[in-house]
């Protein structure tokens, strides 16, 4: 029964983090949010790995949602090639190197714990670019996207089989990074519009 318990709440918490991409690419293609190009790309690589690590870890169903949002990554990667800011400097290409050192970690030194903290702090680095971007132009990021990403995560440490520091830790990082997207984009809006 809790396996099935766990399931659903892997798929709940897959449909949350899809319904969070409606409105992300409805802006993108209206010319209002503007993903990062190396952001996106070194969150695809973090998710990808940090699934695996999930996988390994025995998280089980827990690791379908991150297998989902691995596919809508992406996509928006694909899409900031056309759509996206590609303002990229010397510190977004040494995170980009990184998160590629981490997978090497992952896939040649057999080392999973160590390749997921590595991922974990990379992809939080890798929001840098973006909270820089949606601080001076909160109106380049879709608000709404960002909270339900953020229950999505809940949801997929709410799904994990097993709980330890190789199925949780970026999971954990990961949804305190979107909740902070989230209150950059919606407060900095309101401040800039009460300040006008």
């Amino acid at each position: 029964m809790v396996l099935n318990f766990k399931l659903l709440l892997s798929i709940i918490a897959a449909i949350i983090g899809i319904i969070g991409y409606f409105p992300y690419v409805r802006d993108i293609f209206a010319h209002k949010t503007k993903p990062h190009l190396y952001t996106w790309l070194i969150w695809l690589i973090t998710t990808s790995t940090a699934m695996f690590g999930v996988i390994y870890g025995g998280g089980g169903w827990g690791a379908v949602s991150l297998g989902a949002y691995a596919v809508l990554i992406l996509g928006i990667f694909l899409f900031s090639f056309k759509y996206g800011t590609k303002n990229i400097s010397k510190s977004d290409t040494a995170i980009l190197i990184l998160a590629i050192v981490a997978v090497i970690f992952w896939w040649q030194l057999k080392q999973p714990l160590l390749a997921v903290l590595m991922v974990t702090l990379i992809d939080f680095i890798g929001y840098v670019p973006s909270f820089r971007k949606t601080f001076i132009n909160p109106w380049s990021e879709t608000p709404v996207a960002w909270l339900l990403f953020a229950a999505s995560n809940l949801m997929t440490i709410l799904a994990l089989k097993e709980y330890n520091l190789l199925t949780t830790t970026y999971l954990a990082v990961i949804m305190c990074a979107n909740v902070v997207m989230f209150l950059i984009s919606y407060f900095r809006r309101r401040y800039v519009v009460n300040n006008i």
